[in-house]
């Protein structure tokens, strides 16, 4: 078989139907719709979760918990991934953007103590874990939160 030689299997390609084209098509005067109703009206329906006036399955279902619409997020690293900069680098937040260490500057970044450092470096960033600024100072870096 070569490649302009295929086709599609029998039957997987289906034409959609076209309904109102007339009453030979099949689907023609009321297109499917029935006589009268809601839904045979142009934007006629319900709204999505509505159930006919009964209670609907979203506002049955207890809620639980609190969502902080304030709570601030914070874009994440390990002291390990900071060897990748040259001793004595200023580590930046927009330099690890430049890197592509970090996606996207959330509410700032946070550096944490997973791992070892060892490159002498000063690292400038919103948070640092305990672990994490011992282990840049331990390196003899030093650290900054902007």
């Amino acid at each position: 078989m070569k490649l302009h030689e295929l086709r599609p299997a029998e039957g997987s390609r289906k034409s959609r139907k076209r309904v109102g084209r007339g009453t030979g098509s099949g689907w023609g005067k009321t297109a499917g719709r029935g006589q009268d109703g809601q839904n045979s009206r142009s934007g006629g329906g319900v709204r999505p979760g509505f159930e006919g006036g009964q209670m609907p399955l979203f506002r049955r279902i207890p809620k639980r918990g609190f969502n902080n619409i304030f709570a601030k997020e914070y874009a994440t690293i390990n002291v390990d991934r900071l060897n990748v900069f040259e001793n004595g680098t200023e580590v930046t937040p927009e330099l690890l953007l430049e890197k592509k260490i970090i996606k996207k500057v959330k509410s700032g970044v946070k550096i944490l103590g997973k791992g070892n450092l060892e490159k002498t470096l000063t690292v400038k960033a919103t948070k640092f874990s305990k672990a994490a600024a011992e282990k840049i100072e331990a390196a003899g870096g030093k650290v900054e939160v902007i």
